[in-house]
């Protein structure tokens, strides 16, 4: 009987230890699930860490999938304080899709100049999702570029709250006397027919 329950022990022993080693739970191309202590495959679908011992989940974690698309397709969109309606709706889109974006406010010289660099132009909003860039907004645009990154898909991941970011200071709207620094002009949402392209590279110098 002693030597039962020592065995029983170490079962349970040995199972918990199993449990911890491994924290990653994902499914293969034929539906297969697996568990594993390292990070599942690109190709993996449904990737999940299980409950931690003590009733205690790792539900508010990153999931993978945005983990690997945010470190090798970085979201940024360009806005500007006098862009309204446009980057309005282009902040919303990420919020709404859940997926972190930094925003850059352009306003003076030197954002100008990075504006021009990474889109070509001066025209806001401008959305980079690693090296593909989308001038204007539109929604399927958006979700073209995000898609191919890697980004979970609409309604996967919660919706996000960033809120416009505060005028920089020293900004001057264009009803006010204005210096030598130029705003950059709203680009107003685009109508983009059926096989129009919607997103281009972006190139690098």
């Amino acid at each position: 009987m002693k030597l039962g329950l020592g065995a029983l022990g170490f079962m349970l022993s040995l199972a918990c230890g199993v449990a911890q080693a491994q924290p990653y739970r994902w499914t293969d191309a034929e539906g297969r699930t697996h568990y594993s202590d390292t990070l599942p495959p690109a190709s993996a679908t449904n990737v999940a860490k299980p409950p931690v011992q003590g009733g205690v989940t790792e539900s508010s974690s990153t999931p993978y999938a945005l983990q690997k698309a945010m470190k090798e397709s970085p979201v940024t969109l360009y806005t500007a304080p006098s862009c309204k309606e446009a980057c309005e709706q282009a902040r919303a889109a990420l919020n709404q899709r859940g997926v972190p974006f930094k925003e850059v406010q352009v306003w003076n010289e030197e954002t100008n100049e990075e504006l021009k660099r990474v889109s070509g132009g001066t025209q806001v909003p401008v959305l980079i999702v690693g090296s593909l860039k989308q001038v204007g907004f539109a929604q399927s645009a958006f979700d073209g570029a995000l898609d191919i990154a890697g980004y979970p898909a609409a309604g996967v991941l919660p919706p996000l709250g960033q809120n416009k970011p505060e005028a920089p200071e020293g900004y001057r709207s264009p009803g006010q006397e204005s210096g030598t620094e130029s705003n950059p002009a709203e680009e107003e949402p685009q109508k983009l027919g059926p096989y129009a392209p919607r997103f281009s590279s972006e190139s690098k110098q």
